[in-house]
């Protein structure tokens, strides 16, 4: 048996993040089930860091966590949200929400969207206004889950992929499929999708998570076009997206279906619904779809991230439920679930943005 001060199950950016930290205080091992990190959620991510999606408590969490994300994990990326009549309202709120955090939104017009977006319905029935912030980040996925995972080796931890845990006992032990086990007075749950299965292994109540699937296709922009210098674009409604990656375009119709923890595929339903939301929303033509892939997204009924101990289940530790802002958040996950487990001083200033122990803890939404 292989002894640790904390164990953490699940190899994506919020169990990577919280070893990092942990590793500062105690030897950490690390459990992915897959043979690679961030197979499923973190790895199939478009790795975006913006204030255009999610609850107020999320924006502080991403606002808190953003100087994490300098050069070269990050990069600057221009950010558009757009709106048409109907959704003039959605717009609006949301505006109102980024204010809050940052004074660099500013409203545009049709001719600036379009001088943006070259692409983009404006106009009756098209994109009438828009929000533009010149300060989205792209983060390099990769580096980030790599770097983490070596921060951990170097305080001298492990961490392991390939170990699919089949049984945990409180204490804390942890058997995996090989027959190999594991021990920890500490047992963090970072499962993403599968996290309310690893706590009924260990006889924990269930959070009552969601995972919902989300599709991407990649297409080829017209030729000869330049992409580069495009923004992120997210329509106000929240039913589409488009984003320029390596002179193609990502798109995605911002689909949320209930599904079960899986390796996600697209459904053809969803690849078609992402093509017309792309010819409803710009005056690209599809000629053909080069690639297209899905990924989970799993949340709590408040769709707030949450850590904590769980109730009744002593050394057992909640870090899950981030949604589709596991990147952009993870920093500041990963500094809360270190001063939950070690008792440390609640992160600097998250509380002045509005995030206490309240808003993140397990079972709140209940």
């Amino acid at each position: 048996m292989e002894r640790a001060d904390f164990l953490i199950l699940g190899g994506g950016v919020a169990g990577l993040s919280a070893a990092a930290r942990l590793a500062r205080h105690g030897r950490v091992i690390l459990l992915e089930a897959e043979d690679a990190l961030g197979y499923h959620s973190s790895g199939r991510s478009v790795s975006f860091s913006h204030y255009g999606i999610g609850t107020a408590p999320v924006r502080a969490l991403t606002a808190w966590s953003r100087p994490f994300f300098e050069a070269p994990l990050g990069r600057l990326f221009p950010t558009l949200y757009f709106a048409d009549e109907e959704s003039l309202p959605l717009l609006d709120a949301l505006g109102s929400d980024m204010a809050a955090l940052t004074d660099d939104i500013k409203r545009v017009g049709a001719a600036e969207m379009q001088a943006l977006l070259p692409v983009l319905r404006t106009g009756p029935g098209g994109a009438v206004s828009g929000l533009f912030d010149p300060t989205g980040l792209k983060l390099d996925a990769d580096l980030i889950l790599q770097g983490l995972a070596r921060e951990v080796r170097a305080a001298g931890g492990a961490v392991l992929t390939g170990r699919r845990v089949t049984a945990a006992e409180p204490g804390w032990t942890v058997r995996t499929e090989a027959g190999e086990s594991f021990a920890a007075p500490i047992l963090v749950n970072a499962a993403g999708a599968w996290a309310d299965r690893i706590a009924a292994l260990a006889g924990v109540a269930p959070l009552g998570l969601t995972p919902m699937r989300r599709t991407i296709i990649v297409v080829d922009p017209p030729e000869g076009t330049k992409i580069e210098a495009w923004p992120f674009a997210l329509s106000a409604a929240r039913d589409f997206y488009i984003q320029p990656e390596a002179g193609r375009l990502l798109v995605s119709p911002v689909d949320e279906v209930v599904d079960d923890p899986c390796d996600a595929q697209p459904e053809e339903y969803d690849v078609a619904l992402a093509a017309d939301r792309l010819e409803h929303y710009t005056t690209l033509r599809i000629a053909r779809i080069a690639h297209r892939w899905a990924g989970l997204r799993t949340f709590t009924e408040d769709r707030v991230p949450k850590a904590g101990f769980a109730a009744g289940a002593p050394g057992f530790f909640w870090l899950a439920g981030q949604g589709g802002y596991g990147f952009q958040t993870a920093p500041a996950m990963a500094a809360i679930a270190e001063a939950l487990i070690t008792g440390g001083p609640w992160p600097k200033g998250l509380a002045e943005l509005g995030v206490g122990v309240e808003q993140v803890a397990p079972g709140r939404s209940a």
